[in-house]
């Protein structure tokens, strides 16, 4: 096994069980490893820390295991994926017949940094954001199917635009398992509501599981209220304020293709009901032209306006002016459910950002609730930057 010298010092976080090496942390290489084998790590000192995917780029290794005795095979992948699923079943995301969709391996928040599955009725969908995770597709498939017996009948592999090009890793989307009767239903449910799932095309796993407990939480506020749902991508805020009652709600867009999945499901939740209309436009268009006091309840959840730290300021200044044109337009007495799902946007900046754009605006805000992922997508103690969503509902007066 090839091996990873560290510089002085430099074994510190790992020795705090940071899963991640930095390529600025490395001293020098023993061998030359391809990307995505398994290496060791070791001290200054030779002592060995870690053994971990490596990968060219600033995390030079994705760390496995902290266990020198503890071996990367068929066995090891069983295990953690036993572990994530023991913790669904724990939380009751498991077995409820109101909910098929869950996240069942959320990265270094279940001790394989580089790996998500998502679980929608009976098939799974893998994405790999490491070469090495791409490398064991096929042995992490298999497993899946042991652990998940009789519960998963199909493995679907999502990873074409998740891992930086590389000529020889060839990283196509497909079925890597099937149950050989038919193609899955794309269809899953999600308490009770029920959502079509493009695995195929969409974005991230084709939905957005960790929005799942602050769209049930939305629905409790929408009784009554007029719903704008910026950014809707497939209409899941849109779909449970439907069914919290609200008195009409329109989903914007800058994606038609968005539009389209958001407007199927409205019809498969509630056909032919005339309170939902979509629109195709630029979200920040759309805010300038609606009149003041059109709605009284706004969600706002872009997409992650920063994927690096060299974007950061840019994406502070993006939050602030989407949220001063929420504040300034929204009706006296309104609910503002405001995101980030920037990883490289701490929770203090996002707030900083939205409490600066209340300022401008000159209204009267009170926070009701501060959201984050929900509980499938668990925080690694040791790897705080794994808690990337951040949310606000505010009282706009």
């Amino acid at each position: 096994m090839h091996k990873i010298h560290l510089k002085p010092g430099k074994e510190e976080s790992l020795k705090r069980f940071h899963p991640w090496v930095f390529s600025g942390a490395i001293a020098r290489i023993e061998g030359k490893p391809e990307e995505g084998e398994v290496v060791e790590v070791r001290t200054a000192g030779g002592e060995f820390i870690a053994k971990g995917h490596y990968q060219i780029g600033s995390i030079a290794v994705r760390v496995l295991t902290f266990d020198p005795q503890e071996d990367i095979d068929k066995d090891f992948w069983r295990r953690r994926l036993t572990a994530a699923y023991a913790l669904r079943h724990s939380i009751g995301l498991t077995e409820r017949a109101d909910n098929n969709t869950y996240r069942l391996v959320h990265g270094e928040g279940d001790n394989l940094p580089g790996l998500v599955v998502d679980v929608y009725g009976r098939t799974a969908v893998i994405q790999a954001h490491s070469a090495g995770m791409h490398l064991e597709r096929m042995t992490i498939a298999r497993a899946l199917a042991e652990v998940m017996e009789g519960r998963v009948d199909n493995v679907y592999y999502k990873s074409e635009n998740t891992l930086p090009f590389k000529a020889d890793l060839y990283p196509e989307n497909g079925f890597l398992l099937q149950s050989g009767e038919g193609e899955p239903t794309d269809i899953a449910t999600e308490y009770g509501l029920h959502f079509h799932i493009d695995w195929l095309k969409g974005q991230k796993t084709g939905f957005f599981i960790d929005q799942r407990e602050n769209r049930a939480l939305l629905e409790r506020y929408a009784r009554g209220r007029r719903v704008l749902n910026m950014f809707c991508y497939t209409g899941g805020f849109s779909v449970y304020a439907m069914r919290g009652g609200a008195s009409l709600v329109h989903s914007v867009d800058s994606s038609g293709k968005a539009i389209d999945l958001t407007d199927k499901n409205i019809a498969l939740n509630f056909p032919k009901d005339t309170r939902h209309q979509s629109l195709a436009e630029d979200a920040f268009k759309y805010l300038d032209r609606m009149e003041k006091g059109a709605y009284d309840l706004i969600v706002l959840d872009p997409p992650a306006f920063a994927k690096h730290r060299d974007a950061l300021r840019n994406a502070l200044l993006g939050y602030r002016k989407l949220n001063l044109k929420a504040f300034e337009k929204i009706k006296s007495g309104g609910i503002l459910f405001t995101f980030s799902c920037s990883q490289a946007v701490s929770k203090e900046q996002f707030r900083t950002a939205v409490f600066t754009a209340a300022a401008l605006s000159g209204r009267n805000v009170r926070i009701l609730h501060q959201l984050t992922q929900p509980a499938d997508h668990p925080v690694n103690i040791y790897h705080p930057e794994g808690e990337y969503l951040k949310g606000l509902v505010l009282y706009v007066e």
